[in-house]
């Protein structure tokens, strides 16, 4: 079976996005907010908005964050620090890492294979525990992150 295609208004590749398995958008490797907007855009039906609303309330919280898309997800990043915070789009929700989650406190809910990261998972509902969310992203901004590329 082929990949959906979706139309893309901005910056993504001749407007037209391949939707990976589980309706995660392919977006070709860059640094910037200009790939992780066009792989917001591209996120499919509700979860389009909530991509929107976890990017604003990254930017919120970390202000100078720096982005990129890689392996078909926006990631998160302080300069010097690394990188901690990515997410990726599955059939019934947003999978957020924070790529070393075992470190803040309160935990995020969702366990890992990887011995550092947890995850935190936004539904169709929308729901993201703003405040809770916020003092995990500003406490992964705040440690060493992954050097990672």
């Amino acid at each position: 079976m082929k990949p959906a295609k979706q139309q893309v208004a901005g910056d993504a590749d001749p407007n037209q996005v391949v939707l990976l398995s589980g309706g995660n958008p392919q977006i070709a490797k860059a640094d910037g907010d200009a790939p992780v907007q066009a792989y917001i855009a591209a996120m499919p039906g509700w979860k389009s908005a909530s991509g929107r609303r976890l990017d604003e309330l990254i930017v919120r919280n970390v202000p100078g964050v720096r982005k990129a898309v890689r392996w078909n997800s926006p990631f998160y990043g302080v300069e010097g620090q690394g990188w901690f915070l990515s997410y990726h789009c599955f059939d019934r929700y947003i999978k957020v890492c924070f790529l070393f989650g075992k470190s803040l406190t309160p935990m995020p809910p969702v366990d890992s294979k990887d011995k550092d990261a947890r995850y935190y998972h936004v539904y169709e509902d929308g729901h993201i525990d703003e405040e809770l969310f916020g003092r995990w992203v500003r406490q992964a901004a705040a440690i060493p992150g992954w050097p990672g590329f």
